[in-house]
């Protein structure tokens, strides 16, 4: 088999999407696989050793640009890929594998792409978890529902490497001399996600005067926040506070990451990066729920309100008060991460 998979377009996805690809490795282990995603997703991809290659997908996503999908599966052709995976919904996704005459094109129905795909999967709700949809698509269409169930999924693992982490570390001037404490406090789905900035301060203070370092994570659109978390703390608090957010590129954020002890997110991409490198993840739910993208890993720890209106799902409060977030007080989390400090 040689697989060509058209890759997601979000940083959760992604790390997500290596449980399909292990599951084709277990099932085809001569299988060659290459992912087609957007040119950031290159170094991550790097570090799943079951990937053979990326391709970089020059269209932008939600672009439709026909010509531009006709000629890069035309110049797919040569490849001879037998088989062609589809991970995104739309129809336009699924024209690349079309276009390159891939014989085998699977993926769930999406926006109706009947004569698109050669094995269209009919109703992805069968299956709860987001992961759970990825690895059916390695069994048949026949055996799936009882060959696939979230604790048989294999679970993401990115490659940390040493050398590269060290590098990073002198980069950054950073030392391990303090057990770290990551924070993720950034959500590029929206507000809806971010647990307010005061919170994570109040943690941040409390990891610190507990003898802990914190380092902070994030983009650059995450700097504000980063910095008013930072400057929250006590002038004496602040040198063992390491802004890092908008100066990482993503495989430093990855080693860095992984030299984590615990890591506290809200649920973002940065989370499933911090459950695929190792770390213990305390994971902060808002809008959203860990009832379809939970973190995969067994070092995990959720906080969250009950109140009636969460999960919404909505990028931003649909009834203006964030309470799902605001009611959530630091203390629940230092609670998890005191039993980290006893460890």
């Amino acid at each position: 088999m040689k697989i060509l998979v058209i890759g997601p377009s979000w940083v959760g996805d992604m790390v997500m999407s290596q449980s399909l690809y292990k599951a084709l490795k277990k099932k085809h282990p001569t299988a060659t696989i290459d992912v087609l995603a957007p040119a950031w997703c290159e170094p991550i991809l790097a570090r799943m050793p079951e990937v053979n290659r990326s391709i970089e997908m020059p269209i932008g996503h939600g672009a439709f640009d026909l010509k531009g999908r006709w000629k890069i599966g035309r110049g797919l052709k040569s490849e001879g890929y037998t088989h062609a995976y589809v991970l995104p919904n739309s129809a336009k996704s699924a024209l690349i594998p079309l276009f390159a005459r891939i014989p085998n094109r699977i993926g769930w129905k999406g926006e109706s792409r009947y004569g698109l795909l050669t094995d269209l999967r009919p109703n992805k709700r069968v299956f709860q978890y987001y992961v759970e949809r990825f690895v059916a698509l390695a069994s048949s269409k026949e055996k799936m529902k009882q060959e696939v169930q979230l604790e048989n999924c294999p679970r993401p693992t990115l490659t940390v490497e040493t050398n590269s982490q060290a590098a990073t570390f002198e980069k950054f001037e950073l030392n391990n001399a303090r057990k770290i404490i990551g924070m993720c406090p950034g959500a590029e789905f929206g507000p809806a996600k971010r647990w307010p900035d005061k919170r994570y301060a109040e943690v941040a203070q409390h990891a610190i005067d507990n003898g802990q370092q914190v380092w902070l994570f994030g983009s650059g659109k995450d700097r504000d926040v980063t910095e008013k978390i930072r400057s929250a703390l006590t002038e004496e608090a602040q040198q063992y506070c390491h802004n890092l957010a908008g100066s990482t590129s993503l495989i430093e954020a990855v080693d860095l990451l992984a030299a984590c002890d615990t890591v506290v997110s809200n649920d973002s991409g940065l989370m499933h990066i911090s459950a695929a490198v190792g770390c213990n993840v305390i994971a902060v739910y808002g809008s959203s729920s860990p009832d379809y993208t939970p973190p995969l890993t067994d070092k995990l720890t959720m906080v969250h309100t009950d109140i009636e209106c969460r999960p919404c799902f909505k990028r931003e409060c649909p009834l203006g008060h964030m309470n799902c977030l605001n009611q959530l007080e630091s203390q629940q989390v230092i609670k998890h991460l005191e039993t980290r400090y006893n460890d």
